[in-house]
Parts: structure tokens; sequence; C-alpha cells
């Protein structure tokens, strides 16, 4: 599996970039295979082209980045309250890499005014994608304790301990200069040291002993990185171009406003200086020239005022121009001119391909070598399966399936609407049953379109079509052609001949009618697999951070301890075929030895015989609710359970406590469940509450339509 690594910045200008660029670097000088992806492109006010990391780092021979989503196309969906289809859409797009990339570094979104949504949509990208979360900051005017106060908050706001997944954070831009609201503030003619001392500051940033993530790297603030070409301010500015020079390699590290006579200005005449003075100041340009004839690199020579030079001071200036010397001039004042400097954006430009590689390897030796050893190891944490990526796991399997699904309330609104999105998306061709001129008045009520990929199938015009099969499956009980003929009024009858039949793949049925007429004619017409005992059921429950399985919470009253066993084998193997590892909690208002009662027994003596019957799995019983699931509780009351504080699935002793339980918690925590899916059956035919929503009929079909190909 793929691991992810999330950047997530703590706030605005933390260097998101850098440090991404340096940590893809670090990875890869350790032998990983490193991918990148920002999911969702996010455009600096200044930025005029495609999203900055992602084409920086799609010049690399060994990375090439996936495409991000637009923004415009992301707020669409979130505006719509389609986020979960996002986090879908932006795993399928990590799934394109999976074969061969050992890792994946993710860049998170950056709070502004614009996106104030980017700490929400980090959190839900980083849970879809079960990632391993690295927070970015920068200190700014806080001192080490303040900072640690700062990361404590923001590691709470994500979970704290509870959240095995966030592993580090990186300080970015130590001894940074900054103004007085903590930003970062590279002013040229302040910031780039005059008396020529370029060396990064000596890391004095020392972090109290126990910060609440491990510090990951300290990146100090290097006036070399954002040291810019005299192109890249000449380009900022608008300026026209009196001499391009070497305007393209040169770089400027000092402003020098030259207000001053000519020997109050000799001194400032040095290697990487941006000269900045009035276009009519022909003692300076020429003393500039006579220092660049003289071995001296001046950054470049800034003439403002639209002031041009006389003809005869540029010919006199003609050899110090050979030399490489940029000439520029701008229509502003110099007071104005020295705004605009300020003004001027420090972040990486695509095309400095010289000072991308300085970042990339600067940031890359600031991060702490050991954890890069640690990854190259393989060292990680158990993941989870998140919610979406469950969602996008069904879909990608029952369009792959590509079965036909029988929906018997074809005439109901909410199925009409799953139907269509089904066929939209490609997971299943579905069959309505019901009047044509009923199902299409209400499509067009809810503006919903019924493509090629939804049949409709009016029951009056086949039922009869049925009446011989079906005497064939029932006469030995006793059926007769006119009771068949009665039963068959029954969609659901309807469907289910249709699907003992073989011309759909199986039924999804429940969002009007009873989980007893649903599951009655299958029952009776379609009977149980080969080797199964019963019938059960499971409802999948998409908790915010990872799927639970819940069984059985529709079908079987008060199984006993051998059918429990049972029930409890089928929802492992059910878990399992979906991609969940099965942790199997036996559940009983008791835990281990410390209860009795007939209840506790069952349990206790059903747990065992699931173990004998398949010692391959991970079963333990009887367990309480919460010392299934929670670490600390399972450490109190069950300190030997391979199971305890980490269930995935969940038996309860009978159908009362398991449909309360689901009940209660999907609508208490306002999560999707999907099922009951229907298990034991020797065709598929699945169940829906009859508050189903929209979302929880198009998965149950998905589930279906897998269940057809096992």
């Amino acid at each position: 599996m793929t691991r992810k690594i999330m950047l997530v910045p703590m706030g605005t200008s933390v260097g998101l970039t850098s440090i991404s660029l340096g940590m893809v670097r670090a990875l890869e000088q350790h032998g990983i295979k490193v991918q990148f992806f920002k999911p969702i492109s996010q455009l600096r006010p200044s930025d005029h082209g495609p999203e900055r990391s992602t084409t920086i780092l799609s010049t690399s021979p060994t990375v090439n980045p996936l495409e991000p989503f637009s923004m415009g196309y992301a707020e669409k969906l979130i505006s719509s309250e389609q986020t979960d289809v996002l986090m879908e859409q932006i795993i399928a797009r990590t799934s394109s890499c999976a074969h061969n990339t050992e890792l994946l570094v993710i860049e998170g979104l950056v709070p502004t005014r614009q996106h104030p949504f980017a700490d929400e949509i980090n959190s839900a990208i980083a849970k879809a994608l079960d990632a391993d979360v690295v927070f970015v900051g920068t200190p700014g005017t806080d001192t080490p304790a303040e900072f640690n106060s700062r990361l404590k908050i923001t590691h709470q706001s994500w979970g704290g301990k509870k959240n095995k997944s966030l592993i580090g954070a990186i300080i970015n831009k130590v001894n940074a200069p900054v103004d007085e609201e903590g930003r970062t503030r590279p002013d040229l003619s302040e910031v780039f040291d005059p008396d020529g001392n370029n060396e990064p500051a000596i890391d004095s940033f020392d972090m109290p002993k126990q910060p609440p993530v491990k510090i990951l790297g300290k990146v100090p603030y290097n006036v070399e990185l954002v040291a810019p070409r005299a192109s890249d301010l000449a380009k900022h500015l608008s300026a026209k171009i009196l001499n391009a020079g070497d305007m393209h390699t040169r770089r400027l590290r000092k402003v020098t406003f030259c207000a001053r006579s000519i020997p109050n200005m000799v001194t400032h005449l040095k290697t990487g200086s941006l000269i900045v003075t009035s276009g009519d100041r022909s003692d300076v340009i020429v003393s500039a020239c006579l220092a660049a004839m003289n071995g001296v690199k001046i950054g470049a020579l800034l003439l403002t005022g639209s002031y041009e030079p006389e003809p005869e001071i540029l010919k006199l200036c003609n050899q110090a121009f050979e030399t490489g010397l940029p000439v520029f001039m701008i229509d502003t004042n110099t007071w104005q001119t020295s705004l605009n400097i300020q003004r001027f954006d420090h972040e990486v430009p695509v095309d400095d391909s010289v000072r991308i590689e300085s970042v990339q390897q600067f940031v890359a030796q600031s991060i702490d070598s050991s954890w890069v050893e640690s990854i190259a190891k393989g060292t990680q944490r158990e993941h989870r399966l998140s919610p979406p990526a469950f969602r996008y796991k069904l879909t990608e399997l029952a369009r792959a399936a590509a079965k036909t699904i029988v929906l018997p309330e074809g005439e109901e609104p909410r199925t009409i609407q799953a139907a269509a999105i089904c066929a939209e998306r490609g997971i299943a061709k579905c069959v309505l049953l019901g009047n044509e001129d009923e199902i299409r008045r209400t499509a067009e009520l809810q503006q919903v379109d019924l493509g090629e990929g939804v049949t409709i199938i009016d029951p009056t015009a086949v039922r009869n079509n049925y009446v011989e099969p079906m005497l064939e499956l029932r006469r030995h009980k006793g059926l007769t052609e006119v009771v068949a003929k009665e039963q068959l009024k029954d969609n659901m009858v309807l469907g289910t001949m249709m699907l003992s039949n073989d011309e759909v793949d199986g039924i999804v049925s429940g969002a009007v009618n009873t989980t007893a007429n649903t599951i009655r004619p299958p029952l009776q017409l379609i009977k149980t697999a080969p080797g199964s005992s019963l019938v059960s059921s499971i409802f999948f429950m998409l908790m915010p951070d990872q799927v639970f399985v819940y069984g059985d919470c529709a079908i079987n009253p008060v199984p006993n301890a051998e059918q429990l066993a049972d029930i409890a084998i089928q929802s492992a193997d059910s878990a399992k075929a979906f991609g969940i590892d099965p942790k199997v909690a036996m559940i009983s208002y008791s835990t281990g030895t410390s209860g009795t009662g007939s209840d506790v027994e069952k349990v206790r003596e059903a747990t065992e015989i699931a173990k004998t019957k398949r010692p391959d799995l991970m079963i333990d019983g009887p367990l309480q609710y919460d010392a299934a699931v929670m670490e600390n509780v399972a450490r109190s009351k069950a300190p030997d359970s391979p199971v305890a504080g980490q269930a995935t699935v969940f038996v309860f002793p009978d159908l009362n406590t398991g449909n309360t339980t689901y009940k209660a918690v999907q609508r208490s925590a306002d999560l999707i469940s999907i099922g009951p899916m229907l298990q034991g059956m020797r065709k598929p035919v699945n169940d829906l509450s009859r508050g189903a929503l929209v979302d929880d009929i198009v998965y149950t079909i998905a589930l279906t339509a897998i269940q057809a190909t096992q």
C-alpha cells in the first residue's frame, strides 16, 4: 500500500511550496519512490499560470506530479454539499499512481480569506486518503514556548493524541525577518545583509522538551534562497529593458536608493546590488558603469521617472553594458518604486531552476534524516480504510462488475434519483419496475435525467411471463396458478422472479417496503447459498475516519450461539471482501469473565464456536462496546485481547441490540450507513431502511452489484 504524507500549513506564508520540494528531495535521496499531489490548485495572487508546486516538480525526471483539481471546480462541489464526491475523485486520482509509488507527498490548502474552508477540506482529504499529517509552521514573532502553544492548539484541533495520523511538524523560516504581525516580509532594501554576510542564521530556536508532535525539521531562514533574478524584479515592475545583459542569472541581494552624492555612494556599488536612481542622474549611471567595468557584478541598474539617459551617456556606458550589466527603466518616481519593490513576491518562480535546486537541497538537509530513514525501512502505523476510500472502492468494483440491478419500488422518488446517479456514474444498470408515465413524471419534477443505463418495465405488461417459472419453483409447496398471479402483483415478487431467471443480477428494495416484505420472496424463491445455514445482515457504518461493520441488525431476532457464530463468520468474510481488515468483537453487556447470565454465556459460547470453525479469523468476546473501540478502556478491561480497542466488525447478541445501536449511532453522529447487506443468499438481495437517503440507495446498489460477482 502506498504510504501518504500530507503537509498541512498552520497559517499563511509558511513556505509550503519550499517544504514540499524539500520533502520530495529528502525522500528521493533515501531511495524512496516518491510521487506528489496538490489535490486542489491554489494560485497565489501573483500567480498567472498553473499551480506552483505541481509545475515545479513536473520538471523532475523522477517525479510526475498528479494533476490537481481546479479551485473553481472544488468550490462548486463544496458549495453544493458534495464534498464527499470531491473526496472520492481525489482518491480516484491518487489510485492512478499506486502501482509505482511507495510514498505520496500531499500538499494541503493554505487558509486564506478567499479560501476559509481550507482547514476543513485539509482534514477531509487527510481522512479520505488515510494520510499521515505533518504540520508546517513559521515562528513569526513567537518565542519557542509561544510557537509550541500554537502547535498544541493545532494538534488538538486535529484530534490530539487520539489521532494516530499526526506524526510531526516542520518549523520553517527560523529567524526570518517579520513585520509586526509576524508575517515574513523580506524587504530587499533591508533583508539582504548590508555587511555582505549571507550565511543562514544559526538555529537558536530551541523548542520545549515535550512538543505535542515530533519536530521533524527546523529550516533556518536563508537569504540566498529568496534572492531573485534581476529579470524577476523587472517583470514585477513592468520595466522597460534598456540592456538585458545577464538579467536572467544575476541575483539581487541588496537595494541601494541613490539620492546621495557620488563619494557617499561608492561603497554601495557592490556585487548583487540593485542600484535605483533617477534616469537623469548621469553621474550615478556613469559611476555604476565604471564599477561594472572594474569587475563589480552589480545586480542591475534601475532608472526611475521615465528619464532615459542621453544617447551620449549610453554610448559612453556601452562597454559596461557588454559586461552583462542589466539596465531597466520605469515610469514611477523613486518613492513609488521603493513601495513597489517592497511588494515583490519572493516565492520561487517556476522557471528558476537554479533557485529551485538550492531550495530543495537546503530544505532536504534540514529534515530529520533518522525519520526519513524510518520511512525508507517501512516503519508506519496501521492504516485504516476511510469512508471516502470505501465508497470509492465500492463504485470502482461496481463499475468493473457491470451488473444490472432491479429496483421493485420504481416509482419512489429517491429510488429514481439513485437509479439515474448509478447509470450516470457507471455503477450499475438499473431496472425500475412501475408505471412508465408516473416514473418519468416524477423524474421530470426532480429534474432527473433517466439516461440509457435506466430501463423502465411496466409490471402489468410482463407479470404473466413469470407465472409458469414461479409454479415450477413452488408447486411442491402447493402454489397454484391463481395464487401465483396474485403474488406477482407484488413488485418484490416480480423482481425476485427476474433474479431467479437470471434476467437481472440483484435486487435492492426497502425504501417503501418493510424488511419482512423485502426478504420473504427471496427466501422462498432464491433460497440460501450452499453451505449457509442462515441469512444474516450487516451494515457498513461510515464513521468519520474509518468504516465499521455491524451485524446482525436486520434479520435474526434472537440467534442462538451456533447462529451467532455463523453471523460473526459471515460478517468477517464480508468485511474482508470489501477491503476491511476483520477484527471481530462479540458484543455483550459484560467483558471477559466479569459477568454472568444466559445472555453473556451465549456470546461466550458463540465466540468459542466461531474460533473453532475459523481459527484464521481474529475474534474475541464477550466485549462491551467501549472495550471494543477505545484503547484506554481495552487496556483496563481486556488487556490481553487481540481485538479490544481496535475492533472493526461488531456482532450484536440479538436484533434488538443491533438495530437500536446502528440507528442510534447513525442518527446521532449524522453519518452514512450502507445496508443492510444480506449474507448467505444464493443471489444478492439487499434491503434498505425506509429512511434511506439517495446516497444510501446508490451505495447499496453498488454493494449488490459487487456481491453478484462474488
